[in-house]
């Protein structure tokens, strides 16, 4: 009874020291290493320690950029929150000693995904989580019974080419080829014939 609890003692000590390792290690083959990436559409929180005049919701324009006082112009589409407070820290050095930066995703609305053809509901759906084919097509309702489950395509612009990607809802539903159940990017098009 006692080396029951150890054992679960130890295991439950192991996964806190190590466990965010290992799960930072799961998620990295993911979209992005599984940390958010901003896009244009998406509000943003910036708030500068101490410095009420340095608060700002900002909305990212089409063009990848916001505007923010002391700074100017900022490129944030493609960045992580993370890599972008530490820019805005950077600039305003010159203005502020050790600026204590905060930079917060309010409201995601540049992660578009688009399903057509035989589903349920097609059409574009701005989502703040990453999902794969499966969860994009549950959104969409499922598939219809006119739906040819094993020519399904994902349509993706990548390095200024229209890339296609073949997805076979037989198989996945089935348990099987589930590496081809991938997750999805912006502006990803799954087209249902």
């Amino acid at each position: 009874m006692i080396d029951r609890y150890i054992l679960r003692f130890a295991f439950l000590f192991l996964l806190s020291v190590s466990g965010p390792f290992f799960i930072q290690s799961a998620v990295a083959g993911s979209v992005e290493g599984a940390r958010y990436v901003i896009g244009p559409e998406d509000l943003l929180e910036i708030s500068v320690w101490k410095e009420e005049s340095l608060q700002r919701n900002v909305l990212v324009r089409p063009d990848g950029k916001f505007s923010f006082p002391l700074i100017g112009d900022l490129h944030a589409s493609g960045k992580t929150p993370d890599q972008l407070r530490a820019e805005i820290a950077g600039w305003l050095k010159k203005f502020i000693p050790d600026p204590v930066v905060t930079v917060l995703v309010t409201k995601v609305a540049s992660y578009k995904v688009y399903v057509i053809g035989q589903v349920t509901k097609s059409g574009q759906y701005t989502v703040g989580r990453y999902l794969d084919v499966m969860q994009v097509l549950a959104l969409a309702g499922g598939l219809t019974p006119f739906a040819s489950e094993s020519n399904i395509k994902i349509l993706r612009r990548q390095d200024g080419k229209e890339v296609v990607i073949g997805f076979d809802f037989s198989q996945v539903k089935k348990g099987r080829n589930l590496e081809q159940n991938i997750i999805l990017r912006r502006g990803d098009v799954v087209v249902v014939p």
